[in-house]
């Protein structure tokens, strides 16, 4: 894990913002600025998407990702690269050390098929990443079916010695932070994880907060 500090202070930042506990965010970060994730609680998972803003058809890529730095965890000095091949963020600062890319989104569906029936109606990521989508007026482009792999944020989803995935007990704590510098103008559609029925959240979602400085 690669842990390095931020020298950003919270009172010059041009945009600061919490996102409350289950619900969803979309944000226009331009290029050279750079972007804060703050776990304020601890142990809150944090779905995220990112999309080139001039043309939503190229987005964050879980596969080049992975491919392009040989390492299922993201961490500090990785580039988050798109489906086209391009940078589009990097990671400047991390102090939690190790971020999942093979989660993915919680869904009705999946709340289903993990949990039961009666979890189907619970509130879920991919319900957050869909009502932002039709409510955030920087989503111009942007549809259902660009939903793809995301980013989770301060997750803890090892992966065992048979090739299986776990839910765990997240490796994050208060006032952690992941911190990215825009490579090119991006749409940053975040679902602060609503889910219950795993340790994701320790069982109980929390705020985290947002904070953007400007290029210098």
């Amino acid at each position: 894990m690669a842990i390095l500090e931020s020298r950003l202070h919270a009172d010059h930042a041009s945009f600061d913002h919490v996102i409350s506990a289950g619900e969803p965010f979309m944000h226009t970060i331009r290029r050279g600025q750079i972007f804060r994730i703050l776990d304020l609680e601890g142990n809150q998972a944090v779905d995220t998407l990112f999309y080139n803003s001039a043309d939503p058809s190229e987005r964050y890529s879980a596969q080049d990702t992975i491919r392009s730095q040989g390492n299922l965890y993201l961490s500090a000095g990785t580039v988050l690269m798109s489906n086209l091949g391009n940078p589009l963020l990097t990671i400047v600062a991390d102090t939690c050390g190790r971020h999942d890319t093979l989660g993915g989104a919680c869904a009705a569906e999946s709340n289903t098929v993990r949990y039961a029936l009666d979890k189907q109606y619970m509130h879920s990521c991919r319900d957050n990443f869909l009502h932002a989508l039709n409510t955030c007026g920087c989503a111009s482009g942007i549809g259902k079916r660009d939903i793809v792999s995301n980013i989770n944020f301060f997750m803890n989803v090892p992966v065992t010695s048979a090739g299986g995935l776990t839910f765990e007990d997240g490796i994050s704590a208060p006032g952690k932070y992941v911190e990215m510098r825009a490579d090119m103008d991006v749409t940053v559609l975040i679902s602060n994880c609503p889910q219950l029925n795993n340790p994701c959240n320790a069982y109980n979602p929390t705020p985290v907060r947002v904070l953007v400085w400007d290029a210098h």
